[in-house]
């Protein structure tokens, strides 16, 4: 998640950032819906590397929220720019740990942004049996979720109208700079149910709940296939929705949809009953920390240090007696 702005450490002390992905809760995992899930990255060269890695954090986020299993929900990623890469199919990783690691390896392609080749690819290549999908009569709906923060370099409408008519429920999700014109063209009707905005990639993690709940809410999707483009595009004026600068009064995170917006916090914050403020959490409540010894609680993050006669080890975390 995005920093808490937390102040500095103290000396002999570390600081554990509010953002630390551990396992989701499990009242917080899709227990009902089997999926075939595909997620592709857009990772043309308008990302940076340090919001690469918040894609790759969110891909691991929604992946903790899912029930996998070659029987439950199975899980490919695509990476595109240019040229569009398979990274796994749906038939190789059946549990997170391996799905998550294969992740965290994944590496940008800096070039291009294809939208439409990319949905194009996933159309042909990977919604087959061959690659892992499970057979149509087991009716299976297919899903496409689109995130990008620029414009598409080539055609994207044709093909998304394509992929509608062949069955394909598609959302799109705008970061930052996105077009939001070009989302909408790729958006299924009605667009206030399928696109979707957030202001940095910082905070795209809070995207996770929105789609737990389109996965695994009442007569949403029963049964659902989902295909995720997470995208980078080259940037473009950002069009008008209701996060944008001065048309909401959220102190941290604005997430949109539609004609509405609701206010959410930063991990380690957690939202006031006024719904727009933020408070820190007391992260060295029972069971939100890892120190030996002492906890020492700032603004969302919190530091380790040891009693008297004690020093911190370098896990930063552990104490031991002093000679």
């Amino acid at each position: 998640g995005a920093p808490g702005r937390p102040g500095p450490a103290r000396p002999g002390s570390a600081r554990f950032g509010p953002a630390r992905p551990g396992p989701a809760r499990p009242d917080a995992t899709c227990k009902n819906l089997p999926l075939d899930l595909v997620f592709i990255i857009d990772s043309s060269r308008s990302v940076r590397t340090e919001e690469f890695e918040k894609v790759k954090i969110f891909l691991s986020k929604m992946i903790d929220t899912l029930d996998v299993g070659e029987r439950a929900t199975r899980v490919a990623v695509m990476n595109y720019a240019s040229t569009v890469k398979v990274e796994f199919p749906l038939r190789t990783y059946f549990d997170k740990a391996s799905m998550k690691e294969a992740i965290s390896h994944i590496e940008p392609l800096s070039a291009g942004t294809m939208t439409g080749l990319a949905i194009q690819t996933a159309m042909d290549e990977v919604f087959t049996e061959e690659m892992g999908t499970r057979p149509a009569n087991f009716s299976i709906p297919k899903v496409v979720i689109i995130v990008t923060d620029g414009r598409p370099q080539d055609q994207v409408q044709d093909v998304a109208a394509s992929a509608q008519a062949a069955g394909i429920e598609i959302y799109a999700v705008g970061v930052d700079r996105a077009d939001m014109q070009s989302l909408r063209m790729m958006a299924s009707e009605p667009l206030d149910e399928h696109v979707f905005y957030v202001e940095t990639y910082g905070v795209i993690e809070k995207l996770t709940s929105k789609f737990r709940e389109t996965f695994c809410g009442k007569m949403v999707i029963p049964r659902g296939q989902c295909n995720v483009l997470l995208g980078a595009g080259e940037g473009t004026a950002i069009s008008v929705n209701m996060c944008a600068l001065g048309t909401h009064d959220c102190e941290q995170v604005c997430v949109s949809s539609g004609g509405s917006y609701v206010c959410d916090c930063y991990e380690g914050y957690t939202l006031n009953p006024d719904m727009r403020t933020c408070s820190a959490v007391d992260m060295c409540a029972p069971g939100r920390h890892e120190c030996d010894q002492v906890c020492v609680s700032n603004n969302g993050s919190y530091s380790c240090e040891c009693y008297e006669g004690y020093t911190l080890n370098p896990d930063k975390k552990t104490c031991s007696g002093k000679n």
